[in-house]
């Protein structure tokens, strides 16, 4: 079956969308959903409503930094993203800020590991950002796939040697990822991509034949990014979304 991965789409509705009708044209039947599906957007309640029914049809969802933010008082980050998290926090209905302080940090199912940053010490929301940083995900994983998000841009590890090989995808094109190795998959960001390009980012995994394929799905994002600036957030957050960056 082709399992549908989407990490940090941050209240982006516009961009969800197009990747939910993108993995389901491409025969996803299941979907796992990395974190942070709030902040940084002008959607928080209507993204959270989209997870909470995948939820409840078997999707595999787990928490991401922002999503804890929202349960918590105090200081966040740098200014805009605490602006963006106390919007959300007041968007949001009870039910869906229950909904979000319930998820776990991680999930397994068979052979696949799903956090929203790095499997070694999920509780500190550490970058994988570089082999040294994946090596010690995929050391901490009791699986032989691993999959996450928190860095916004796409990549792809493997074990060798006691060491991380990094592969960087291409939208469309399948990558083999056999099961005798140990892999680390970053999916990228559905809702604010920060490699230059605007267009959403997701991958799928087809168990069935052990292949691996990262997408970039483009979308309105100046919608979006309209969205955002009507709510009164912060204009850079309007930016990144319009720049992917």
């Amino acid at each position: 079956m082709i399992l549908a991965l989407l990490s940090d789409i941050h209240a982006n509705l516009e961009a969800l969308e197009a990747c939910l009708r993108h993995a389901r044209d491409r025969g996803a039947g299941r979907f796992a959903f990395l974190g942070d599906f709030v902040g940084y957007g002008a959607d928080p309640a209507p993204v959270v409503a989209i997870l909470m029914r995948y939820a409840s049809e078997g999707a595999i969802v787990v928490k991401g930094n922002h999503d804890e933010a929202v349960g918590r008082g105090g200081g966040y980050a740098n200014e805009a993203v605490r602006e963006s998290i106390a919007w959300a926090r007041a968007q949001l209905s009870p039910a869906q800020k229950v909904f979000l302080a319930g998820l776990e940090l991680v999930a397994r199912d068979g052979n696949r590991y799903f956090v929203h940053a790095s499997a070694s010490s999920p509780e500190r929301w550490t970058y994988v950002d570089s082999p040294g940083a994946a090596i010690k995900s995929l050391s901490a994983s009791p699986s032989a796939y691993t999959f996450c998000g928190h860095v916004h841009e796409q990549a792809l590890f493997a074990e060798v040697e006691r060491r991380a090989s990094r592969y960087r995808p291409l939208s469309g094109s399948p990558v083999s990822i056999r099961s005798h190795r140990r892999w680390l998959a970053i999916v990228g960001s559905v809702g604010q991509p920060r490699d230059g390009v605007p267009a959403a980012a997701y991958a799928t995994f087809d168990d069935a034949v052990e292949e691996i394929t990262f997408y970039r799905v483009p979308y309105d994002h100046h919608a979006a990014a309209a969205k955002i600036r009507r709510a009164g957030l912060p204009a850079a957050l309007a930016y990144r979304v319009e720049k992917g960056a």
